[in-house]
């Protein structure tokens, strides 16, 4: 009897695809140089400096144990708006590199298969204390804010593309991870797939953790309109593409 639809799909969680791989000839094994850490951009471009590492004032110390026992999905945002240097801490505690060995690899604040960190980090701002309401990308290595482009009616533009639902409009910004599959196929060929969706819990949980440090909360978002949201990004869909999206807000 051919498996059903249901148990095709299990089969991305497990690791069966690893024993039809040939390791020697993944593009590292066969001496390719490593794609870049981070997606590139126009050197006339236009970045925002953020807050450093620990000049961060408005964030408070708290204790691993209440962090973890307060995490929560969290749908009700006060509509105050988020600090410049707030937002820097949560990017920093969710993509950001603590130490860079080579053009292709880094370790960061969250664990990645192979250190390979294969997601990108873009925001939908609404509603951040010196930043105009546009679409903005991370850039880790430099600790800063790339502008990519301002958008008609972000709000309505971002509800629409999680299928309606309408506290992702009302976030002061929403964090939204693409994936550059290559990252992570460079080493593990076909079993990169999986390893980035691991990678995707990762990043997301540490957002969580780091929401309580700061009076604010989150909600994972993993339902979408893969067209639409990648359309609003701007992405081929192909090479690059959205995977997870958590909308933040002040408590």
């Amino acid at each position: 009897m051919s498996p059903s639809p249901l148990e095709r799909s299990r089969s991305f969680l497990k690791d069966s695809v690893r024993l039809s791989l040939d390791f020697s000839q993944t593009d590292q094994q066969r001496g390719i140089d490593p794609p870049a850490i981070e997606k590139p951009y126009a050197p006339d471009s236009k970045r925002i400096e953020l807050v450093p590492y620990g000049q961060w004032d408005e964030v408070q110390p708290v204790d691993l144990q209440a962090a973890v026992g307060g995490r929560r999905s969290r749908r009700q945002f006060s509509g105050e708006p988020l600090t410049l240097g707030e937002l820097s801490f949560l990017l920093w505690a969710t993509q950001g590199i603590r130490q860079q060995f080579d053009a292709g690899t880094a370790m960061r604040t969250v664990p990645s298969a192979g250190a390979r960190h294969a997601l990108e980090t873009y925001l939908c701002v609404l509603n951040v204390e010196g930043l105009e309401p546009a679409l903005y990308r991370y850039l880790p290595l430099e600790h800063q804010l790339l502008f990519e482009f301002r958008e008609d009616r972000p709000s309505q533009k971002i509800v629409k593309a999680t299928l309606g639902q309408e506290f992702v409009g009302r976030a002061a910004a929403t964090f939204i991870w693409t994936a550059i599959p290559y990252r992570m196929e460079w080493r593990y060929g076909i079993t990169a797939h999986k390893a980035i969706a691991i990678d995707a819990g990762h990043v997301c949980q540490n957002l969580y953790l780091a929401c309580e440090a700061i009076g604010a909360g989150t909600c994972a978002v993993g339902a979408y309109h893969q067209e639409l949201i990648d359309r609003l990004l701007r992405l081929d869909g192909k090479e690059e593409f959205a995977i997870y999206l958590a909308p933040v807000g002040k408590l």
